[in-house]
């Protein structure tokens, strides 16, 4: 299942609950971006600077550097070199790098057989910005996930806020409608609605009710 859409938007909460109620592997392609980003930032390497930022992505995919893992009680973790990044790549600040890292065709070629590699075998949720348009386009169910600009504001704020970081909501706003021009404006892979994709609009729906929906769209296609 490929479910995309906009930052904010709620697809990295849902996918998750989603894949649990269906027993599905989650793999959230963002936060491979998010990876990459937090990596480039360590090592000094400017976000801005595809070739430089490319090879890196080429080199950690080809040491399988970064890896979606499952634990014991069948959740999923990402892993970047051995280590777990964990809220490290949740921050406001890894989310513009990702959006940064992510416009680069040197990146996404990098990033784009080691996402296809995670999904290859079925039974997988796969949230991100291009997955039902690039990375599976033959996907068995896709998905738009998006909702306003100020309710996805809203959202990112508490978010943070849970996790013990300051946010002013005009300040998150302003993050995201450039995010947003960045991400559907790039030449490579923007983001954009798959022309088979279901629209789902989940500003004035609860987190349960936009996974009930997409559990009752998977279970009417198998």
């Amino acid at each position: 299942m490929a479910i995309d859409g906009p930052a904010g938007a709620g697809k990295s909460t849902v996918s998750k609950q989603l894949a649990d109620r269906l027993g599905y592997t989650l793999v959230d392609t963002g936060a491979l971006y998010r990876a990459v980003a937090l990596a480039a930032q360590k090592e000094d390497v400017s976000w801005e600077d595809g070739p430089a930022v490319g090879a890196l992505a080429l080199r950690l995919a080809e040491q399988n550097a970064i890896r979606w893992l499952r634990d014991d009680d069948g959740s999923t973790h990402l892993e970047l070199s051995g280590e777990r990044p964990g809220a490290a790549i949740r921050t406001l600040e890894l989310g513009q790098g990702a959006s940064i890292v992510s416009k680069h065709p040197e990146v996404r070629a990098a990033l784009l057989e080691l996402q296809r590699s995670l999904g290859r075998d079925g039974g997988v949720v796969l949230e991100g910005r291009d997955i039902g348009t690039v990375v599976f386009p033959d996907a068995e169910v896709k998905v738009y996930l998006t909702a306003t600009d100020d309710e996805r504001a809203q959202r990112r704020v508490r978010d943070l806020e849970e996790r013990g970081q300051t946010a002013e909501h005009a300040h998150v706003l302003s993050e995201i409608r450039e995010r947003d021009h960045r991400d559907t404006m790039r030449p490579v892979a923007p983001l954009k609605q798959a022309d088979d994709a279901v629209l789902l609009d989940s500003s004035t729906m609860s987190q349960d009710q936009v996974v009930d929906q997409l559990v009752a769209l998977v279970r009417s296609r198998a």
